[in-house]
């Protein structure tokens, strides 16, 4: 039964709202319904109570009030014109408790029903607004100024009417009054209140899940483009294309992977190559370099694209690239299959740039890029082997066996160096 009740109050709350109707229409709308039906339920009680004292023939305005608020709302909901029933009920709500204690005789024998007529203002406040509410304030106020005139000048010489009611009456139909109106503009703003707090919990909502949205998208772009990049694909709206005079580019390949693929099934394909690159990942981020792309088993690295680790960035992807061919050794699942992994070393000039508008990727391009995928492929299992602009700059510090000349496609013959590691104290 409550839930059916709950219903039906939603039903009536909800009553000409739109779907398209913007927060504030519906809150306007759905605030008028509500007035429309606390005072018709207040002026029903008010008329049974006013029965039980006066005249049948005094409670005839208010039960016309009463057809006049029903027949609007009816109307409404069937034609769907809010302008018309907002100003229609205003004005219905405004002049008809000034009609009814004109009918009474005044003030002081209508108990001071005119009083009723202040919910047309304060409604007009809540749903029309403040500046339009002030013409309906002035309106009740010249209302009020009228029936004072008529009570000082033309009430004395008036005959009294054929009843009157007792002042113990009178006075209880004040308090009644003033107990009613009181009531209902306190509920009216009470609901205009929840209203308000409800679209406003509903709007902090809506941007919490529009932030948590917005940080899930960038937590993604953030995957696939580094940082700076990401940021000024946000800003600008335009190719983003950069030189970088001084870059060292790795790949990383896992020896013979496509022959140890072909006894597995895609998922466990899948499953190895997501932990390995996975934990690529990982190293790469404690080293500070920029992970690129994986191009089927490869791994591609680049380090000297961002100013974190100014000129120590050929030593540490040198580093990476000891640590990512360890791991494959110490790593028990890997260990077991004996992966391998040879590594290619180049540093020099590159453009970078992202490709696209859509599946969109960061990638790099040049002579650097090109000899570090060969100096990878005439690698052997094992081998991190670099060019010789990346030997110049780590023979210091790291220990390497004797150059050696391979040929390379489109290079012709190039002197590559296999590192052994770091140099002995």
């Amino acid at each position: 039964m409550q839930a059916s009740d709950e219903g039906i109050l939603a039903r009536l709350r909800n009553s000409g709202i739109e779907p398209g109707d913007s927060d504030e229409i519906r809150l306007q709308k759905s605030l008028l319904v509500f007035a429309t039906g606390l005072i018709s339920l207040a002026s029903t009680l008010w008329l049974f109570i006013y029965w039980q004292f006066g005249p049948q023939f005094s409670a005839t305005i208010p039960v016309i009030f009463q057809l006049l608020l029903i027949g609007n709302l009816l109307i409404y909901l069937k034609s769907r014109k809010f302008d018309r029933f907002r100003l229609t009920q205003l004005l219905t709500i405004l002049c008809m408790p000034f009609a009814a204690q004109w009918g009474m005789g005044g003030f002081i024998d209508a108990s001071g029903i005119s009083l009723w007529g202040l919910l047309a203002p304060i409604g007009a406040a809540l749903i029309v607004g403040a500046r339009p509410s002030l013409t309906w304030f002035m309106a009740y106020i010249l209302l009020v100024v009228l029936s004072g005139i008529f009570d000082f000048f033309l009430a004395e010489g008036a005959a009294p009417p054929t009843y009157r009611l007792s002042m113990q009456t009178m006075a209880f139909f004040f308090t009644l009054n003033f107990i009613s109106v009181s009531t209902l503009v306190y509920l009216m703003i009470r609901y205009a209140t929840a209203e308000k707090q409800r679209v406003r919990l509903l709007l902090e909502e809506a941007h919490q899940r529009l932030q948590s949205a917005q940080a899930r998208s960038e937590r993604l772009l953030l995957n696939v483009l580094p940082s700076t990049i990401a940021e000024r694909l946000k800003h600008e709206n335009q190719t983003i294309a950069d030189g970088f005079a001084d870059v060292s580019v790795m790949f990383v390949d896992i020896v013979d992977f496509t022959r140890m693929a072909e006894g597995m099934t895609p998922q466990q394909v899948f499953a190895m190559l997501n932990d390995i690159f996975s934990r690529f990942d990982e190293l790469a981020e404690k080293h500070g370099m920029e992970k690129i792309k994986t191009i089927g088993d490869a791994y591609m690295v680049a380090g000297g694209m961002t100013n974190d680790r100014c000129g120590n960035y050929t030593d540490a992807l040198v580093d990476l690239a000891l640590e990512m061919r360890n791991l494959l050794h110490e790593d028990s699942p890997t260990r077991q299959m004996h992966l391998e992994v040879r590594i290619g070393i180049s540093t020099g000039p590159v453009v970078a740039g992202v490709v696209g508008k859509k599946k969109f990727i960061y990638d790099l391009w040049g002579d650097t890029v090109n000899l570090a995928s060969r100096i990878t492929d005439e690698g052997g299992a094992g081998m991190v082997q670099v060019d010789e602009a990346t030997y110049r700059r780590l023979r210091q510090r790291f220990d390497f066996d004797e150059p050696r000349t391979v040929y390379l496609q489109g290079k012709g013959n190039t002197t590559v160096y296999r590192v052994i590691g770091h140099k002995s104290a």
